[in-house]
């Protein structure tokens, strides 16, 4: 089952997503993100973490690094949370 999982999201990465432009807000994308989470954490939590961040990725976030963590969280990785107070506003 996670083989398939894998190459399922290798199959999007080189059918779909090669031909559209770039515009995810996270960095690694969601994809890589997906195919990290399963490898480290297995089928059910790793894809749990992936349409967690699938959902986190929307216009009213302001994205940025987001590596999966080393224990499994739906939220987003807190040692790369941006700090709100250290922003400058423009």
């Amino acid at each position: 089952m996670k083989r398939l999982l894998i190459k399922l999201i290798r199959l999007y990465q080189r059918a779909f997503s090669a031909f559209r432009p770039a515009h995810c807000r996270y960095q690694p994308t969601c994809s890589n993100y997906a195919l990290t989470a399963i490898t480290r954490f297995g089928v059910g939590r790793g894809s749990l973490m992936a349409i967690g961040r699938i959902l986190r990725c929307q216009p009213f976030v302001r994205g940025g690094l987001d590596p999966v963590p080393d224990q499994f969280t739906l939220r987003r990785n807190p040692l790369f949370r941006e700090d709100k107070k250290s922003v400058k506003k423009r």
